[in-house]
């Protein structure tokens, strides 16, 4: 399984992101292959936030815009909503005292703790998925 960081889903909807190109053929690639791709609701939520927020997003997307983009996500066939388990605050816990921090990283650690639970990798853009061990994928043209 790929676990998507919110960064991700953005390059991929912004044209004038220098990530676009990548983001958006990574998603379209992975929307369609034979992989599990996992969508938090952290990731979702996160990307509905931003895009729709004119003073962080370039060209902000409206609510019903944004939240049609996520459906059409989400009716992929190869997408899933990955659940915490169990023992996600445990792992969770552990990869914030490890690593030092918790603040701005505290979602990074959620989805790194995902990405273990489900043993997948994180795609993101964001060099901080170093710091917690897991395995990482930066999107590529």
């Amino acid at each position: 399984m790929k676990i998507v960081d919110t960064n991700v889903l953005l390059y991929a909807v912004s044209e004038r992101s220098a990530h676009h190109a990548s983001a958006r053929g990574w998603l379209t690639q992975a929307l369609h292959g034979p992989e599990v791709i996992g969508m938090p609701w952290v990731t979702l939520l996160g990307f509905i936030r931003i895009s729709t927020h004119p003073r962080v997003f370039p060209r902000p997307l409206t609510a019903a815009q944004a939240t049609e983009l996520v459906q059409t996500w989400l009716s992929a066939p190869a997408v899933v909503i990955p659940e915490p388990s169990a023992r996600h605050l445990s792992l969770l816990a552990g990869l914030l005292r490890e690593s030092g921090t918790a603040g701005n990283l505290t979602t990074d650690a959620h989805l790194a703790a995902l990405a273990i639970e489900s043993s997948a990798t994180v795609v993101t853009f964001d060099r901080d998925f170093g710091r917690f061990g897991i395995p990482v994928e930066t999107p590529q043209i």
